[in-house]
């Protein structure tokens, strides 16, 4: 996805508008879904994101497998910012279906697949179960011949985990056993979060990239970078609502806690 002298990375959600075919779409053709998407992909860039992950949530609620039309339209979305803004880094996160990110990721050329629900193991919430995708996935990876690096979730917080393994165990399988290329960690506090990670290094060591999965801010993002090799902001820069489009002085306000922690780490020949 991105060289290890590039980490820390600061990516945001990219949320378009509801996509047709989607029970909250209220007739906005995919030509206005790109538009808006595109004008929230160029903001990005003015504030100096290092990019994206497109994620279709304004479709909820869906099931782990996206629909067809969905992974056309999310296909459309993705080669149009990628043309647009070939300096970022784009992610691909459709549904919370892992082989459908892979297809649209591949025909896009994007960086990476986001695999939030679930890579490994089973989860229950409000859509039902969610089973681990991590044998498709591969094996599409396989018959495609595809690149493009799998980050997984481990233990994704909203839903209730029926494994009963610690993170730290689910982490390792993820990478040992179903060959994930980078994870996405977090827990529902900023401390929980913050020894997670540390305690999922000790185990897996440095060479496999962490995100941090939920919770950054502009208060806290300086101190998740301190652990961390990225983020992926979504709520705070979008006004406590993942439905709102990103603010942009939010979206300033963390880019230059950013720019200040690199600054201090160039400082320290770091």
């Amino acid at each position: 996805m991105v060289g290890r002298d590039r980490f820390p990375v600061a990516l945001a959600m990219i949320q378009p508008e509801p996509m047709p075919g989607s029970y909250r779409n209220d007739g906005m053709g995919i030509d206005e879904v790109v538009e808006r998407a595109l004008a929230e992909a160029q903001m990005l860039a003015d504030n100096g994101f290092d990019g994206y992950i497109i994620q279709n949530r304004n479709d909820a609620p869906v099931l782990q497998r996206a629909n067809v039309e969905t992974i056309a339209y999310m296909t459309r979305v993705a080669l149009e910012l990628r043309r647009a803004f070939p300096q970022l880094i784009q992610g691909i996160l459709v549904n919370w279906d892992g082989e459908a990110s892979l297809a649209v990721a591949d025909a896009a050329g994007s960086d990476f697949i986001r695999v939030e629900h679930t890579y490994t193991s089973v989860e229950v919430g409000y859509a039902g179960l969610m089973h681990a995708q991590c044998v498709d996935v591969l094996a599409l990876k396989k018959r495609l011949g595809s690149k493009v690096p799998v980050f997984a979730d481990v233990q994704e917080v909203h839903y209730e985990q029926l494994c009963g393994k610690s993170v730290v165990d689910n982490a390792w399988d993820t990478v040992m056993n179903a060959f994930a290329d980078g994870l996405f960690v977090g827990g529902h506090s900023l401390a929980e979060s913050m020894e997670l990670v540390r305690a999922v290094r000790a185990r897996l060591g440095d060479e496999v990239p962490i995100f941090l999965s939920s919770g950054s801010t502009g208060e806290n993002v300086k101190e998740i970078l301190s652990e961390y090799d990225g983020v992926s902001v979504g709520t705070w820069v979008k006004d406590g609502n993942m439905r709102n489009p990103i603010n942009p002085e939010r979206a300033r306000v963390f880019m230059d806690q950013v720019r200040e922690l690199r600054a201090e780490r160039s400082a320290r020949g770091r």
